[in-house]
């Protein structure tokens, strides 16, 4: 990959890392290295991801937890697999169910309503049990040490916990989320930076997956603590929606973008927006990043992709139109032509028929990971199960209650899911994992992130630390405040409405690893946005 590894345009605290024998790219340091204890200790990347991921809903529970989903992509032996370990609506939860809950426009974003069946666990224990080389209770050691011992809180984790408290407090008053206050707030009030943190409940859940390799979690002790806290307080997830669940194992989707594969997780994820952006935009040429063309053209290909993500994308079984359709290069050039030179307020078209963390990891023997797991809006649904430090996702938040819409709620469906992974090809060879945390922003980001490495030649740390958009609806786009104004304004001249963010907690936390296929060197690159680290040796 053509690279000027001397060449960063953009402000940062970071430089580009590189290592030969492993790597791990994460938001939170102490993760990244428990992740790099793990491959010193004779695991490999798989398990370095594992690990990581587990440390993440200790030292980071503010994005994700143990009751949230995951999305994998692994790279082993030449070949990538995709795991979807995203899980289903509960068999009793349905939009009749839901709209005599008096919910009858949309489904709440708190309480154990929107709660759907948990995939994390089984995500660690799958990788583990078929890739991994260590024991999962092994692996799981740093994070149930930390969780056990505590830390000091860090300091973006520090504010989004403030933040998710004093939300909480106003919004969280039944008996049903008395568990977070208990778990996250025990001195009754949310921890300060740098102050300590444990959570024994927490450590006892994590040494129980790993002892029974994510049983106890879906069919042993676990399991039943969740079913009756769901039971006591008329919640919808049982015992039978856990024991009946498994991650399943999927042909991940990708497009050429100019001589390189971008591969992601095919729907129920939203990973195929950025494929579909990039498709849109394949057969342009860029040599400059900083342009309002350039900008105008990613936008307008962005918000086209995302209007039809949101109208077509949801579980596979139930969509009306394939990945490959949506995929297909003569939807790409329809598409395309709707791209002139003022913004547009985009519709779906019709294709032809036919709170999130992410981690990075690779070793020494050319294994690696890109992982993603989240509980969805920060601690998720609020409910924690008491004494167990398992936080509930809502990811059912994003089901529709109107029953002809694609993404309708029904029993045993799988939700649109905002969270994915990305992987980089050329030809037979892995460049690496890559990905961008943060709800409707992750396919943008990573768009943007392919389209600085791959059109601006970019390295890892300057395509994290560019300056971000995003758009939201109709013409709406936030920029970032260190956005250039001139470009900022030029954007308004060709009608998009642009707003200037406060702050870039918004525009998504990002983690790269590229290997060189000669020498076998990796190169990593980590979010200045956040308190990430690149772990490497």
């Amino acid at each position: 990959m053509k690279q000027d590894y001397l060449y960063h345009p953009y402000p940062s605290q970071r430089n580009t890392v590189f290592a030969k024998n492993g790597m791990v790219a994460t938001s939170q340091p102490l993760a990244a290295q428990a992740g790099l204890h793990i491959l010193k200790k004779g695991g490999n990347a798989i398990d370095a991801a594992i690990a990581t991921a587990a440390c993440l809903t200790v030292v980071e529970p503010t994005s994700n937890g143990i009751g949230g989903d995951a999305f994998a992509l692994v790279w082993t032996k030449g070949e990538l697999h995709g795991l979807n370990a995203s899980g289903p609506a509960p068999a009793s939860l349905s939009i009749d169910a839901v709209k005599e809950r008096g919910y009858t426009e949309k489904m709440p974003k708190l309480g154990l309503i929107p709660v759907t069946v948990p995939g994390a666990p089984a995500a660690w224990a799958t990788l583990s049990k078929r890739f991994g080389k260590l024991p999962l209770s092994e692996v799981l050691e740093p994070a149930i040490q930390y969780a056990t011992e505590g830390y000091p809180v860090s300091p973006t984790l520090g504010k989004y916990w403030k933040g998710a408290y004093q939300a909480y407090k106003q919004q969280g008053t039944s008996e049903e989320f008395s568990g977070w206050f208990e778990t996250f707030a025990p001195k009754g009030r949310p921890p300060e930076i740098g102050e300590i943190w444990a959570s024994e409940g927490h450590a006892n859940t994590l040494r129980a997956i790993g002892e029974t390799n994510g049983e106890a979690f879906y069919r042993g002790e676990l399991a039943e603590k969740i079913a009756a806290f769901s039971k006591e307080h008329n919640g919808f997830i049982s015992y039978e929606d856990l024991a009946n669940y498994e991650p399943e194992w999927v042909d991940p989707i990708r497009v050429n973008y100019k001589g390189y594969d971008v591969w992601e997780i095919p729907p129920n994820g939203q990973g195929i927006a950025a494929l579909m952006a990039l498709n849109i935009l394949n057969d342009d040429v860029f040599t400059d990043r900083d342009t309002v063309e350039t900008y105008h053209k990613q936008i307008e290909a962005m918000k086209l992709a995302f209007e039809d993500t949101k109208k077509y994308v949801s579980d596979p079984r139930t969509m009306k139109y394939s990945a490959e359709e949506l995929l297909s290069k003569k939807f790409a050039t329809e598409r395309r032509a709707l791209i002139g030179d003022v913004a547009i307020t985009p519709e779906p078209g019709t294709p032809p028929k036919g709170g999130t963390v992410y981690l990075a990891t690779a070793d020494g023997e050319g294994n690696m990971v890109s992982f993603i797991q989240s509980n969805y809006m920060g601690f998720g649904s609020g409910v924690v199960v008491p004494g167990t430090g398992i936080a509930l996702q809502n990811r059912g938040h994003d089901f529709s209650l109107d029953p002809e819409h694609e993404n309708a709620l029904a029993p045993g469906k799988k939700t649109y899911h905002t969270i994915i992974p990305g992987f980089l090809t050329k030809g037979d060879e892995a460049v690496g994992p890559f990905g961008v945390m943060g709800g409707y922003m992750q396919p943008q980001g990573h768009m943007q992130v392919i389209m600085n490495t791959i059109d601006f030649h970019l390295n890892p740390q300057a395509a994290l630390d560019a300056p971000r958009w995003q758009w939201m609806e109709g013409k709406k786009v936030m920029v970032e405040p260190t956005f250039p104004t001139h470009l900022a304004q030029a954007l308004a001249r060709k009608g998009h409405q642009i707003e200037v963010a406060l702050d870039s907690g918004s525009f998504g936390r990002g983690q790269i690893i590229w290997r060189n296929p000669e020498t076998g060197v990796l190169t990593g690159g980590t979010e200045s946005r956040t308190d990430g680290e690149v772990a490497g040796y």
